[in-house]
């Protein structure tokens, strides 16, 4: 078959071929064989009656080594890799491997990949609509399930997507094994039973700056003193009351003497006793005079001269609640509150520090007010009603615990019926209230969790929290995740969307086809040690066929996956069924 090595370059050789070979040789590997080395190469193109094939590694012994320093001489012998040397290429004899498909190119002999390789370390998995990358994925983590001397009973899989087409072909894995478990959370609002709940104490500054669009860095201050003020206001006790009066007396007050108009200083103190009032400080509280009484709100009625008849009455009741010699302490301590508290705690932080009188903080201040508002007042605010305390341990033990405290082993976020903006904002507050609570464990890595994002390209952007926050979830955990055993998986038709830091810490991919020129110019370029070779070979193959690289493989290989058995939804609309009718003729 090989009849001479004609030349032999850096990264490549020649070889003369006979004149007829009906094998198909292309994208095969072979060996470079000589008394002290064996060097493995793989075909890359074929011309004539000469084949160019391209250096990957050497063997040492029975072992593959991905590189190479030494180059075959001319005279070394060139034949098909034999079958342990194809056995060591495919993960064959590793006893602790899973597998991951079948090689088409080698009559479907099976492709395994280590545990450890693959679940240790970010994956991305890239691909058209159509090309199999769902039953890609529903496959992949259904041979985790079906290993015969292994079950992966402490594994913890986190699923996000936007539809439940994952449901199908995981909701049933407890028939593989009975100790597997799923389970399913839902943005659904008429699905009761699962809904998604998100404690607000749980969360911090930088997921309420997530949650309510932050825009500029003095927003996150405001949500600081909101926070401040929650926790304090929680007590609800004689000394919280005290406080709350002096926060409004004090913006009154500092309303009253600013250099405005009556009028205009009567609708800021309305406007600021109708959001903010206690039973001492509001509109309609009686305020006694000398001999008489008189509503509050009356109090502002302005005379003929423009100005208030009963300023001295006003400031010298307001004056009472001002308390600048008591030490409050505002500083946050998680507790039980509502969304409703927080919106009271807003409304408070809007009328301290003089925000009422500094426009642009007052504007920055209202929108977050407004972004609040408008949570607390539709179907989102279900995702934050919980109806007792709990800690950080007790809430993800709930995430992954069932009934008779048995554990899942893979939990599902089904965000549907929500927009594109919100769900963002809950995929990147669950992976860093997972990142900080991983990183919090007093063993380091002793439970590691995957985060798969479908359709990751909606969530992991180049977005605003590097300026606003100082980083951003995905990157971080993207560089730190794994010591933590916090690892990422990311699935998506649009890599060119996805953030490239997050790319570039990614060791294993799995790429079906792809045929945009600007999604495969993107991962020609940010992908780690991908060569043309490889974006070539992915373009011509079939659905549920990709190409295998990083980490977890001894060299690039195409690989075939089988079926999901049961498959995902992710197939299209029957047409046909749904359109059609048979029409018969008479």
């Amino acid at each position: 078959m090989f009849k001479e090595i004609v030349s032999i370059t850096k990264n490549y050789a020649i070889v003369k071929i006979d004149n007829v070979i009906n094998d198909d040789l292309l994208n095969l590997n072979v060996v470079f064989e000589e008394p002290n080395k064996k060097i493995l190469g793989e075909i890359e193109e074929i011309i004539n009656d000469q084949v160019k094939i391209n250096f990957l590694g050497e063997f040492q012994g029975d072992k593959f080594f991905d590189g190479i320093i030494r180059k075959p001489s001319t005279s070394a012998k060139v034949r098909i890799i034999n079958a342990n040397e194809l056995a060591e290429l495919t993960g064959y004899n590793d006893p602790s491997a899973m597998i991951l498909g079948a090689s088409p190119l080698y009559n479907n002999s099976p492709v395994k990949i280590n545990i450890d390789d693959m679940w240790s370390n970010h994956s991305a998995i890239f691909g058209n609509t159509g090309s199999g990358k769902t039953y890609g994925v529903a496959r992949l983590v259904q041979n985790l399930f079906i290993m015969k001397d292994y079950i992966p009973f402490n594994s913890i899989i986190f699923i996000f997507n936007n539809t439940d087409e994952y449901d199908n072909a995981f909701s049933s894995i407890n028939t593989y094994n009975f100790n597997f478990n799923y389970k399913l959370f839902s943005t659904d609002t008429s699905k009761s039973d699962n809904l998604l709940k998100l404690p607000l104490w749980l969360l911090s500054v930088d997921d309420y700056a997530n949650i309510l669009d932050v825009s500029e860095y003095s927003q996150i201050m405001i949500i600081e003193k909101m926070l401040a003020y929650v926790s304090l206001f929680s007590k609800k006790d004689e000394e919280t009351n005290r406080y709350k009066n002096h926060l409004i007396a004090k913006a009154i007050v500092s309303v009253l003497y600013s250099n405005q108009v009556s009028a205009r200083i009567r609708d800021q103190i309305f406007s600021i006793l109708t959001d903010c009032n206690t039973p001492e400080l509001n509109l309609d509280v009686e305020v006694p005079g000398v001999g008489y009484t008189r509503e509050f709100r009356k109090c502002f009625e302005i005379d003929s001269q423009g100005q208030f008849a009963e300023r001295v009455l006003i400031t010298e009741y307001i004056n009472k609640f001002i308390d600048n010699d008591t030490k409050w302490n505002e500083e946050y301590v998680p507790t039980f509150f509502t969304i409703d508290d927080l919106e009271v705690a807003l409304n408070f932080t809007l009328i301290s520090e003089g925000l009422l009188l500094n426009e642009k903080s007052y504007s920055e201040a209202t929108a977050l007010k407004v972004k609040l508002h408008a949570i607390a007042n539709s179907s989102q605010r279900k995702f934050f009603e919980c109806e007792n305390f709990v800690s950080i341990n007790e809430y993800i033990s709930g995430l992954i615990l069932i009934g008779n405290n048995k554990r899942a082993q893979i939990i599902n976020f089904v965000l549907e019926n929500i927009d594109d903006r919100f769900a963002k904002s809950l995929v990147k507050v669950y992976s860093r209230i997972l990142f900080n609570f991983m990183k919090s464990l007093p063993s380091r890595g002793s439970m590691p969790i995957h985060l798969m994002l479908e359709e990751a390209h909606r969530y992991v952007q180049k977005d605003n929290d590097i300026n606003i926050l100082g980083y951003n979830i995905f990157e971080r955990i993207a560089k730190e995740g794994r010591k933590f055993g916090v690892i990422l998986d990311l699935i998506t038709q649009r890599p060119t969307e996805l953030s490239e830091t997050v790319i570039s810490q990614c060791s294993n991919f799995l790429i079906f086809k792809i045929n945009h020129p600007s999604d495969l110019e993107y991962i020609e370029k940010m992908v780690p040690n991908i060569s043309s070779d490889v974006i070539e070979k992915q373009k011509s193959l079939q659905a549920g066929t990709c190409v295998a690289f990083g980490r977890m493989m001894k060299i690039p290989m195409i690989v075939k996956m089988d079926l999901p058995d049961p498959p995902p939804h992710s197939s299209n609309a029957n047409i046909f069924d749904k359109w059609m009718i048979k029409w018969k003729n008479d």
